[in-house]
């Protein structure tokens, strides 16, 4: 209930309740990633359980990346600057169905599941999450113009350091924390330059979440789950 509520507040600090998220088939507009650009690495987090949750989450059930098509061209032109650098892009985390935003919210208000907490909350008191905007109530994922995105040394695709892990719920993955500093700093400058140049607009709360703007959906929330027979014809 104490979770429920604080949705609330959130949606009315927001001037009211938003419209419903968009069901159905997958609209006109969305590219699987991997048939703009198939140099980009996918990791993508939720489709399995290595993540905050500790399990697969609602909506992934197929792991792809899918994204308006306007922010996957965007991104594959970013890949070809880091392909120069000697490094590749790799995406965590692409178009977002609704269920799994309200999947994370149900996630946060669980406080007997504590599971993961070592891995990505060690600092952050689990029913903070909501209250302290780590987790929402709605993501700019929905609307199909967001990436969650690190980098890999090549050849070997190394993970480059970026100071925190993807999805790490504290103050270090702030850009621009002052207690990043070095190369991982330099290294979250590079990624942000580099997608910064390309329309990609960072969130300063996370290092690597980008979204490509002018959005194609800017007010639209989907709910089509990542499945079926669209994402296989269209990888």
């Amino acid at each position: 209930m104490r979770t429920l509520a604080v949705v609330a507040l959130v949606m009315l600090a927001w001037g009211g309740i938003p419209a419903p998220p968009v069901t159905g088939p997958v609209p006109d507009g969305f590219v699987a990633l991997a048939s703009v650009d198939p140099t980009v690495r996918q990791e993508m987090r939720y489709a399995g359980a290595d993540n905050f949750t500790g399990a697969v989450v609602d909506g992934y059930e197929e792991p792809v990346c899918l994204l308006a098509r306007p922010a996957a061209e965007a991104l594959a032109r970013a890949q070809r600057a880091v392909l120069a650098r000697g490094y590749t892009l790799t995406v965590y985390d692409c178009y977002r169905p609704q269920r799994a935003v309200d999947r994370f919210v149900r996630w946060a208000g669980d406080a007997a599941d504590q599971r993961t907490k070592a891995a990505y909350y060690p600092r952050v008191a689990k029913d903070r999450l909501i209250p302290e905007g780590y987790i929402a109530a709605r993501s700019g994922h929905s609307r199909g113009s967001t990436v969650d995105v690190g980098l890999l040394r090549l050849p070997l695709g190394r993970p480059v350091d970026c100071g925190t892990p993807f999805d790490f719920f504290d103050p270090l993955s702030h850009t621009d924390s002052p207690e990043v500093t070095g190369a991982a700093r330099e290294n979250r400058r590079f990624l942000g330059r580099v997608l910064g140049e390309q329309g990609f607009v960072n969130l300063p709360e996370e290092w690597w979440h980008f979204t490509f703007r002018p959005e194609a959906f800017p007010d639209t929330y989907f709910d089509f789950p990542l499945a079926g027979k669209w994402l296989a014809d269209n990888r």
